[in-house]
């Protein structure tokens, strides 16, 4: 059995897709930490479904609901908290 070698040019590649990769999700993390809450509130509740208007619940009901749906939509603690005040802020 013939085994075949891999270029050196082919590990270069490799690797500096595998960088762009890594360097690219980290930058959209920070692009999605610079938005401001109503942006981050529409772009991820409605994900999933019909976003409640931001009347539809009391300032504690809210703090609730958020720690919830934080983990169901993968958000960070700054990103939750901007969804937090403007929901306080719309409420």
């Amino acid at each position: 059995m013939k085994l075949k070698r891999i270029s050196k040019y082919t590990i270069v590649a490799i690797f500096f897709f595998a960088a762009l990769f890594v360097l690219e999700s980290c930058s959209s993390k920070n692009a999605s930490a610079a938005k401001p809450g109503a942006v981050l509130w529409g772009e991820n509740c409605i994900r999933c479904h019909n976003a409640p208007s931001p009347a539809a619940f009391s300032d504690e009901q809210w703090e609730t609901i958020t720690l919830h749906m934080r983990v169901r939509a993968s958000l960070t603690a700054n990103e939750t908290e901007k969804v937090v005040e403007f929901l306080k802020m719309a409420n």
